[in-house]
């Protein structure tokens, strides 16, 4: 595909962030290791974390004079093929940077959406993201991605670019963007009818942040053979299994992971996929309850289930790898980490069914199975009172 895509060759690259009064130092760091984490997905390794001190980005270049120069000498003298900002970067910042460091400039949106493009499977995936990439990058073309559709090879400024081949790639883009908005049209009018065929059935669907295990627990539940591995949106395409559990049936579907500062152009895009969501009786949210900010993650993802108007749907807390929580707080304060007290302390704040397992080591699998049968079944005599 596009000049972006080849930035997959592409094998070391420094990541940027900046220290804000809307962010601690503490919070930076812990958003870098994100990135850092998003940057080996994508097949890059991370030379070096650069961070600043700012009250609010530079409106040239996102960090200052000085930082931009310690920069462009590291990049220099260690030769890195790319640089990555954890946020999300103007058309004109993106140019600016271009070109006082000579090398493709990332922020974090469109490192997200090239790993997306990296990972869609189905026809239907790769449409959504090609199309979310090109509306991100239709207003940050630059003479460093010209030629989107004719360049093969490796990163780095290539001679010749100019204006003129910026604006003829733009006229390629806006085709592109009508022709791939067609094709969605097509694919969500055939989604549509599919899932309109496939009866009245209870529908489940795991949501979570990405990378929290809810391709293994699809595993577990289903039997089946899911690909999953650990690296963030190793699922881009919804994946559909019918189960049976004390006769009862129903649809578990295995969807994207969400994570801090979605693209929205992503979110929009991936309309169709989510719809399995939104169209599901009750959502399976997946925390990995060994990271160290997972209530931070529980926020996003209902964030984006407000965003996306899956709000009024049963929900199954699922704390997955139970086996490696560590209460870092207890901690510090030299106290005992225990998981049952956060068990505790999660049914006291909450309603919603609850259930701590580790789906690597199939621990408190049963209990899982036994809590998603009594709701799916509640849901299931709701849509046939005469079933049992």
């Amino acid at each position: 595909m596009g000049g972006y895509e080849t930035a997959a060759r592409a094998e070391r690259a420094v990541i940027v962030a900046l220290v804000t009064g809307k962010q601690t130092y503490e919070k930076t760091l812990e958003y870098l290791d994100e990135l850092e984490f998003l940057t080996s997905t994508m097949g890059v390794s991370t030379a070096k974390q650069f961070i600043q001190r700012m009250e609010h980005p530079e409106n040239r270049t996102f960090v200052g004079k000085g930082k931009l120069e310690e920069i462009k000498a590291f990049v220099i003298a260690e030769q890195i093929n790319m640089v990555i900002f954890d946020d999300e970067l103007s058309p004109s910042q993106l140019r600016n940077l271009e070109n006082e460091l000579n090398v493709p400039i990332y922020d974090r949106n469109l490192l997200i959406l090239n790993i997306f493009l990296q990972r869609a499977k189905s026809s239907q995936a790769r449409t959504q993201v090609e199309l979310a990439r090109y509306q991100y990058l239709l207003p940050r073309l630059t003479r460093m991605w010209t030629h989107l559709e004719r360049q093969r090879g490796g990163t780095g400024t290539r001679g010749g670019s100019g204006e003129k081949e910026i604006e003829t790639d733009r006229r390629v883009i806006k085709e592109k963007i009508t022709l791939l908005k067609e094709q969605l049209k097509k694919i969500d009018k055939q989604n549509f009818t599919q899932r309109k065929t496939r009866g009245k059935v209870v529908r489940v669907s795991l949501v979570g942040y990405t990378n929290v295990g809810k391709s293994t627990i699809m595993n577990v539940l289903a039997k089946s053979e899911v690909f999953a591995e650990n690296k963030l949106f190793a699922t881009v395409d919804s994946t559909v299994r019918k189960i049976v559990l004390n006769e009862i049936p129903f649809l578990l579907s295995d969807t994207v992971g969400f994570i801090r500062k979605l693209p929205h152009t992503l979110v929009e895009c991936f309309k169709s996929t989510l719809d399995e969501i939104r169209e599901s009786d009750i959502l399976v949210h997946v925390v990995d309850v060994s990271h160290p900010s997972f209530e931070e993650q529980i926020e996003i993802v209902n964030k984006t289930l407000i965003e996306i108007k899956a709000t009024d749907k049963t929900v199954i807390m699922v704390f997955n790898k139970s086996d490696l929580y560590i209460d870092h707080q207890q901690l510090a304060d030299g106290e005992s980490s225990s998981i049952e007290a956060l068990k505790q302390t999660y049914f006291y704040k909450h309603k919603s069914p609850a259930v701590f397992i580790s789906a690597t080591k199939k621990e408190n699998i049963q209990e899982l199975r036994d809590v998603l049968t009594e709701v799916v079944r509640d849901k299931h005599l709701l849509m046939f009172p005469n079933y049992l």
